[in-house]
């Protein structure tokens, strides 16, 4: 059985890196190692003994170089997978979309400008006199680059985190240019949207901290979903962390109160649980609910030791007794962007039933 248009179509997105000058394609040496990938996630060994599946971990690799898994035809390995396993085009697409974030932010991290004394020169006055000059400057270069590196962070994460999301659980993200969701329900101000399916519009979040953003910002948060409700859609809340605080109380009772739901902690999971179905819900434990409970396990007490160096044209960051090599390219600055989504982000990713 041969692939359907639509399949070929979402093949072509997915291997695609898109208009930036850092964006990866995705060649079929590295679509087959996604694609083992998925054999092992589902596993469906048996059914590809025939396939050598002895690949690298997706997490765990120091060099996303040697993610490849050369000598296979991609496109027959990608029917044969489709033909045992409902959902799988929209895995694949998902797990190329997150590879191709990853490529994309190893790139930012190779051509990342050092900052220049223009930039950040004047800073110096705040601390003059507590370290000799060249120290001093030197702090804050340091200084400057890891918050343009954790900037271009945020908004890579932005544009990867809730579009995955969406997919895999058979919705569409939504950039506010072309939002169905209005400001106050009417006009052509659009509000951005995480996930729409059919008339729910979801909001995704990892944490909802109670640590107070601008007043403006949080009061745009309450009235997302009165804004959802006046535009004809049934608001969502869902929030991965159950961790209580006063914010959090407040936002889902927004949600709440024009009708809406709020799913936090468990029950979040327990709700993408039942709309992604096993196979995408499989993609969704793997590549987003375990990494992050990972990580706050993990949280540290106290922070171990820091330091960043330059040495054969490479940054060192050694944190703890643990080292990462950072080569770097001929450096070029990269401007930075507002954080929110891309304004083609429906257009990118699988087309559902309906939405």
């Amino acid at each position: 059985m041969g692939l359907t248009a639509q399949q070929r179509a979402l093949i072509t997105k997915a291997r695609t890196g898109g208009g930036s000058d850092l964006a990866v394609s995705l060649d079929d040496a590295v679509c087959c190692y996604l694609l083992a990938t998925i054999v092992k996630d589902l596993n469906l060994e048996e059914e590809f003994r025939d396939i050598p599946l002895n690949v690298a971990p997706f997490f765990g690799s120091k060099s996303f170089q040697n993610l490849k898994l050369a000598g296979v035809a991609f496109e027959s390995f990608f029917e044969r997978l489709i033909a045992i396993k409902t959902d799988v085009d929209t895995y694949f697409f998902c797990l190329a979309t997150l590879h191709k974030a990853r490529l994309k932010y190893e790139r930012i991290l190779q051509s990342q400008a050092i900052p220049t004394v223009d930039q950040v020169g004047p800073r110096g006055l705040l601390q003059y006199g507590t370290l000799s000059p060249s120290a001093l400057i030197a702090l804050l270069f340091w200084r400057k680059w890891m918050y343009d590196i954790d900037n271009r962070s945020a908004q890579e994460t932005g544009y990867v985190f809730e579009p995955i999301i969406a997919y895999a659980i058979g919705g569409v993200p939504y950039s506010a240019k072309k939002s169905p969701i209005k400001r106050g329900g009417q006009g052509t101000a659009g509000r951005q949207v995480d996930c729409i399916i059919n008339k729910k519009a979801y909001e995704f979040k990892i944490r909802v901290t109670i640590a107070a953003s601008g007043q403006g910002r949080w009061g745009e948060e309450l009235e997302f979903p009165r804004d959802c409700q006046s535009s004809g859609y049934t608001p969502i809340l869902v929030v991965l962390d159950p961790t209580p605080n006063m914010k959090l109380e407040e936002l889902s009772r927004a949600f709440i109160s024009v009708g809406g739901s709020a799913y936090i902690g468990e029950q979040a999971w327990k709700h993408l649980s039942e709309i992604a179905g096993p196979t995408m819900f499989r993609f969704l434990e793997l590549y987003v609910h375990d990494p992050l409970s990972t990580l706050v396990k993990e949280s540290p007490e106290q922070l171990p030791s820091l330091t960043l160096r330059i040495e054969s044209g490479k940054i060192v960051m050694e944190v703890g007794k643990e080292y990462i090599y950072i080569q770097r390219n001929t450096p070029e600055e990269i401007p930075s962007t507002e954080d929110g989504l891309p304004e083609d982000i429906e257009e990118s990713g699988p087309t559902p039933a309906s939405v």
